[in-house]
């Protein structure tokens, strides 16, 4: 089992869960009943545009591969 103990540990693993959450609703699921992954990701890193480019946005920002 792995422990995220430092910060900066932190903020990567929420936001590649971000990213996944994206990911899914660009596909057209809800990941939840409050904030879209979308707003979320738009409000807290300052990203700009449709989902599909702040998706290919933070997949850069996170090392990942892009749609």
């Amino acid at each position: 089992m792995t422990m995220l103990t430092s910060p900066t540990q932190i903020h990567h693993f929420r936001y590649c869960t971000i990213l996944r959450g994206l990911g899914l609703e660009i596909k057209g699921l809800k990941c939840s009943k409050g904030m879209t992954m979308y707003s979320l990701a738009k409000k807290e890193l300052g990203l700009k545009g449709n989902k599909i480019s702040v998706y290919n946005d933070l997949a850069q920002m996170l090392g990942k591969p892009t749609i």
